[in-house]
């Protein structure tokens, strides 16, 4: 798959994941596809949340990497981690 092509599949995915955010006060936002990790940075209530790292790992990768075979991590960026 092309890189542009797996960038739309891997927002597409991350868009069906958001309501679930949104309503625990919570969103995501995407900010890049690179070498197979895609990153991300958690908002709103997700930032301090406890299960922080469950939904990271357990729901948003798991289900990156069940359907974009290309995608091998997913990980929580801050501003200044990616810059």
């Amino acid at each position: 798959m092309e890189e542009k092509n797996t960038v739309e599949e891997i927002k597409k995915i991350l868009d069906k994941i958001r309501p679930y955010l949104n309503s625990e006060g919570g969103d995501l936002e995407f900010i890049d596809f690179k070498d197979g990790i895609v990153y991300i940075r958690m908002l709103g209530a997700c930032m301090d949340c406890m299960a922080l790292d469950s939904t990271l790992k357990d729901g948003i990768e798991s289900l990156l990497i069940e359907y974009i075979p290309e995608v091998i991590e997913v990980r929580n960026v801050a501003n200044e981690e990616y810059l």
